[in-house]
């Protein structure tokens, strides 16, 4: 037998996926790696920490696929974006991996909009530097910690983290390499990035770009003891989580948008050319000459799984994942009501900056929990609307592939239909964004003709449901999600006072915000 080992590493989470030749998941293994939160505004997590525990995720897997180690052929990572992974010019871990939660850069990032030099990198970068770019982070350890910025000799993401420690090499790959250095023409690095955020002297520890499904080093005796993988197992440059989600779930490519409902709203099309807008990043695709077009907030279904978590604990004890079930025949009864609420999803971050904040508006003492529970999971897809109709307006996208918990669920995958007024696919692929990265792996090992020629399509066997827009519930969203977009508008100075009042009341008991 054959197989392809796919590693994906969220923000929570690292799995390896053990996939056959057909894009079948073979075997899971999951690891949780802690986040450190040493002070207010950092997320991190200790590097060393991160390997070892997918280390012992691909050890699992190979072991409830029980397959030879030989049989791997190849093996993808990929991992999630922004953020920042160090290391020193001895290439070992310099410092903690920061997550792209962390929102410690955010008074730079302020200096840079108030001062001009966001608009100055959207031209030569294609985008606005925000809160965890790699940009932001970097002048932020140039300004507070002068000595561990001396000493950086390479500037890498967490699945080029992953890498080194499979192959000993360093590098990145064409998608993560646009975080925030690369010319949206050229599609390479450009000097003069470096220098409009001060950082003029890391030009060296900028890694070498390779294309996502490169062959960029082998297994070394030292991984291939901690993981069960073969010593010599080609292994692949990978991507950007983003990309290989929607690679991995067939929605990558000209015409079609990929929304991934998690942490963060994403929100992903492709094209041909560069097109540079502050309501998008325009990044690299995985072939030069294409463009990922990525519009994003942190406002999407941790909202919903946030109010799981802190009001329903003992339902989810009692219930597990049937309440998931549940919750949605709760909602979908919740639709024939009389009833408009709002609620703006900004728990965790929103597209309006960062002194706003989630809540409830038009909420009566008769609602109950299934109103509250529908305008939850509308005020989610509205976010995603949000940055949809910018993208539609840019690029004409005509219908929109769901990845995602909560795509799973047909009545939450009809209520995104209904209220992005856009046709939307769910695909039944398992753990898309490791299936992406293992499409990478094929590519490069030679199996598939590039990573876009996936087997399961080819095959017809990738069973795709479609949902078409309901044009009453359609109707009713248009007049909602107006009325969102309105009082997004009227309560921005509001948040801010709201969040003024928080770090004055915070300062006055001397509790760091």
């Amino acid at each position: 037998m054959a197989y392809l080992l796919g590693i994906d590493n969220g923000l929570t989470n690292s799995k390896a996926v053990v996939f056959d030749l057909d894009g079948n998941a073979i075997a899971t293994a999951r690891r949780r790696i802690a986040q450190r939160m040493p002070q207010p505004h950092f997320v991190e997590r200790d590097m060393v920490e991160l390997w070892l525990a997918t280390a012992g995720a691909i050890k699992e897997a190979l072991e409830s696929a029980a397959c030879q180690p030989s049989e791997i052929l190849a093996v993808g990572a990929t991992a999630h974006g922004d953020g920042l992974y160090l290391l020193d010019h001895d290439q070992q871990p310099l410092g903690n991996g920061i997550l792209s939660l962390d929102s410690r850069a955010g008074d730079i990032v302020t200096d840079w909009q108030q001062g001009g030099t966001d608009r100055a990198a959207l031209e030569l970068s294609g985008q606005c530097p925000h809160l965890s770019a790699p940009a932001a982070l970097l002048a932020w350890i140039r300004r507070h910690q002068p000595e561990r910025f001396d000493k950086i000799g390479s500037v890498i993401a967490c699945k080029d983290w992953l890498r080194f420690c499979l192959t000993g090499t360093v590098g990145t790959d064409l998608t993560e390499a646009s975080i925030s250095f690369t010319d949206p023409h050229s599609q390479d690095y450009r000097g003069d990035i470096l220098t409009l955020y001060g950082l003029e002297s890391l030009s060296g520890a900028l890694p070498d770009i390779a294309l996502p499904d490169e062959i960029v080093g082998y297994v070394t005796d030292e991984a291939a003891m901690v993981t069960g993988l073969a010593r010599g197992t080609p292994v692949v440059a990978g991507l950007h989580d983003v990309t290989a989600s929607a690679l991995g779930a067939g929605g990558y490519g000209v015409g079609s948008v990929a929304i991934v409902a998690g942490t963060y709203s994403i929100n992903e099309t492709v094209s041909n050319a560069p097109k540079i807008d502050p309501r998008w990043f325009c990044r690299n695709g995985i072939r030069r000459g294409e463009w990922n077009n990525m519009a994003i907030s942190p406002a999407s279904a941790a909202n919903y799984d946030w109010v799981l978590d802190t009001f329903c604990q003992q339902e989810k004890a009692q219930h597990g994942e049937a309440l998931h079930i549940m919750i949605a025949a709760e909602l979908e009864t919740a639709r024939d009501n009389a009833s408009a609420i709002l609620f703006h999803p900004y728990l965790f971050g929103s597209p309006h900056g960062p002194g706003s904040s989630a809540g409830f508006l038009g909420l009566h003492g008769w609602h109950g929990r299934g109103d509250v529970l529908r305008a939850l999971m509308e005020g989610i897809a509205f976010n995603h609307r949000l940055h949809c109709d910018a993208l539609r307006e840019g690029f004409s996208p005509t219908i929109a592939r769901l990845t995602g918990g909560i795509s799973r669920n047909p009545v939450y995958a009809q209520l995104f239909a209904d209220a992005l007024a856009m046709k939307v696919s769910v695909s039944d692929v398992d753990e898309p964004a490791a299936w992406g990265a293992a499409l990478c792996a094929g590519s490069g090992a030679g199996l598939f003709a590039s990573p876009t020629h996936d087997p399961r399509a080819d095959a017809g066997s990738d069973q795709i449901a479609i949902y078409d827009p309901n044009p009453i519930h359609r109707q009713q969203l248009d007049t909602l999600y107006a009325l969102h977009c309105e009082a997004s508008e009227a309560l921005r100075p509001i948040w801010q006072k709201l969040e003024d009042l928080s770090q004055s009341m915070a300062a006055s008991k001397g509790v760091a915000q």
